[in-house]
């Protein structure tokens, strides 16, 4: 059936349905995965998908249904099945149906070959990557995972206000993960790129990068316990603001799941902290021209020199505040939530050299683990196994691993020195340079 034309007969049999105003949110995608190990491809995957999905309010109550079908009987079910669902909401507070902006931005758009890429170039990417990673050193020992990942979808929203509203995207990612064994020692690291174009990405490069990533880690060691000047560099930044990233929902601070509830205004960081959310980031996994509730997106600062402006809201938790969105309504799973975009701290100056001069002794922390178990989302606690290298007279170090760095996610932002020049985002939505985080308390 023509989407178009499903997609108005949907909304036509809402309103004779008599659901007062209604959306439809229609997300189709495509995927492909494969990795190879052992000079086969060991894994692949393509997949298509298509849901559509209606809001509506009925009898003053919002209701929702979702369909993968999209025949007669689906229209049906999805009109009976929003009636339904309304008629079970108990909660007075109520999302609704969004009429629209006057203007929407445009985001410039990025050069993408991957719908044109074939499965062969994709396969012969992964085997690439597995031999460059092997040939890169003799100590090299096998490859774990050389994984290729690309995927390209389109929303489409369409209301009874007469709103109708299309964004569409494309990103590819490659990753290498080798292990290295020398004098009895093993080590494990890896290598990322993503972006639009899949002609860019570099199998050599990509393998000598993982292959010397893991090889950094030979020969790891823990060190005494006690507190040390940490750097985060740019990917272990990353995971833990991808960590604690819900502090900064509305969201949850009006459910009392962040500290930050009633802060805006004030000082919650160093001065040197900007962070940004920025939908309209040419290139970015999270750019958007519109939120989940079709409202316009916008760049803005979430902390700017230290002072939180604000949190991020939806048009609901907006309300609740008596504020206006910040267009960072989501769609998860048919719920909306509140959920950043590009989200970033802004760069310095800085290179990482420069930041581990400055510091002169301390540690760099390279990769972070059990983030899950040991990181408290609500109070900002963490306690995480770690490794890295440490840095002396200003200088590369030793190989750390088999350590455990403890703080306080809130306390972090508060003692942050200096801010990174090394902006990444490794396939993510949420990035970050490296960053002087101060001093942690370290357990070997």
């Amino acid at each position: 059936m023509d989407m178009n034309l499903f997609i108005d007969r949907v909304l036509e049999a809402a309103r004779v349905a008599g659901i007062d105003t209604a959306e439809v949110y229609c997300e189709s995608g495509e995927s492909f995965r494969a990795g190879a190990m052992d000079g086969e491809i060991n894994q692949y995957q393509v997949s298509a998908s298509q849901q559509l999905s209606l809001r509506g309010t009925y009898h003053g109550k919002m209701g929702y249904c979702a369909t993968q079908a999209f025949d007669d009987a689906a229209i049906l079910q999805l009109v009976e099945g929003v009636k339904e669902s309304a008629a079970l909401i108990e909660t007075d507070e109520q999302d609704e149906i969004y009429a629209g902006d006057a203007e929407y931005p445009e985001i410039p758009e990025t050069e993408s070959d991957i719908k044109e890429t074939t499965a062969e170039a994709k396969l012969a990417l992964c085997l690439a990557m597995e031999k460059a990673a092997k040939e890169a050193d003799p100590r090299v020992w096998k490859v774990q995972r050389a994984m290729v990942f690309t995927s390209s979808n389109t929303i489409r929203m369409k209301n009874s206000f007469g709103l109708d509203l299309t964004d569409s995207g494309a990103m590819c990612m490659a990753y290498a993960a080798p292990i290295a064994k020398a004098e009895g020692k093993t080590a494990t690291g890896g290598y990322v790129e993503a972006g639009s174009r899949f002609a860019a990405l570099d199998a050599e490069k990509i393998g000598k990068k993982a292959a010397e990533e893991t090889l950094s880690h030979l020969g790891g060691k823990p060190v005494p316990g006690g507190e040390y000047r940490v750097i985060m560099r740019h990917d272990a930044m990353q995971s833990l603001l991808e960590t604690f990233a819900g502090i900064f929902s509305a969201e949850n601070a009006q459910q009392n799941l962040s500290l930050l509830k009633g802060k805006e205004g004030e000082m919650i960081a160093s001065p040197v902290v900007t962070l940004m959310d920025d939908p309209l980031l040419p290139g970015g996994f999270g750019s958007q021209r519109f939120d989940g509730e079709g409202s316009a997106s916008r760049t803005k600062a979430v902390i700017d020199g230290g002072v939180l402006t604000t949190l991020l809201h939806s048009r609901k938790t907006a309300r609740k505040q008596g504020v206006q969105t910040t267009g960072n309504a989501s769609r998860a799973s048919g719920a909306i939530r509140v959920a950043p975009t590009n989200f970033f701290f802004k760069p310095g100056e800085k290179d990482l050299a420069a930041l581990m001069q400055e510091m002169g002794e301390g540690l760099v922390i390279t990769d972070l683990a059990g983030l899950h178990a040991g990181a408290n989302p609500t109070s900002g606690d963490f306690s995480l196994l770690s490794k890295g290298y440490t840095v002396e007279n200003g200088q590369r170090g030793h190989a750390v691993e088999q350590i455990t760095v403890a703080g306080n996610f809130y306390e972090v932002l508060k003692n942050i020195r200096a801010v990174g020049s090394d902006l990444e985002f490794f396939g993510s939505a949420i990035g970050s340079p490296s960053v002087d985080v101060g001093t942690l308390k370290v357990s070997g």
